[in-house]
Formats: C-alpha cells, sequence, structure tokens
C-alpha cells in the first residue's frame, strides 16, 4: 500500500501520527511543506474531496493573523487552494493519502478502521 504522508515535522499531531503509522509498520513517504512546499493542485483536489472546512485549520495563529479579505478568501474553495500554498501552516495536519481514500487530522480510532 503506498501512502503519502503530508505535514510539518515539528507538529505534535504529525509526531502522533508518524508514531502510530510506524507502531503498525505502515511504511510511508513524508512530505514536509516547510521544504518542500505545498502543491496547488494536490490541495485542491483535497479541498473538492474533504471540503475547505476539512482541509483548513483555522485554529492557527497563521489563519487568525490573516486580513478579513484573506479570511474570506480562506472559504472560498476556489480560492482557499492559493491562500494555503503560499501559507502552508493553515493545511489540518496530517493530511494522509491512500489507495482508499484521504484522511485529514488524527484520530487513532478513525485510522484503525481505514488501515485495517
Amino acid at each position: 500500500m503506498t501512502i503519502h504522508f503530508y505535514g510539518i515535522p515539528n507538529c505534535d499531531t504529525v509526531k502522533k501520527a508518524r508514531k502510530w503509522l510506524e507502531r503498525e509498520g505502515l511504511d510511508y513517504t513524508f512530505h514536509d511543506y516547510k521544504k518542500e512546499g505545498a502543491d496547488k493542485a494536490k490541495i485542491a483536489g483535497w479541498i473538492k474531496n474533504k471540503g475547505v472546512d476539512v482541509i483548513l485549520n483555522k485554529r492557527g495563529t497563521t489563519f487568525r493573523k490573516l486580513s478579513d479579505a484573506q479570511r474570506s478568501d480562506a472559504e472560498d474553495s476556489n480560492k482557499a487552494a492559493a491562500l494555503l500554498v503560499q501559507n502552508p501552516s493553515m493545511i489540518k495536519r496530517p493530511v494522509v493519502e491512500t489507495p482508499s481514500g484521504i484522511l485529514v487530522g488524527f484520530k487513532e480510532d478513525e485510522w484503525s478502521a481505514h488501515f485495517s
């Protein structure tokens, strides 16, 4: 099974998810947004698949520092991908792609069901 894992290595949720995958013996490819950037087409696909409310992290400081106009753009599915490419810290973490679907965030029970 091919697992593509997207995130930021120092994020606590990413660390927990990576440890869980390793404990389960699941190999994955890690994509670090800080070093490798974020792909607009991929983000647009995630938004189309899961919705902007699932992909956009509104809890972080990066989102809170946006202007009102930028926050409005972030709510628009058509404009959100461009904003998330510029600010990958606003993408909920982690995003994991597998042949059977996309996981956003880390919930152990959800991941256990997905990978069983």
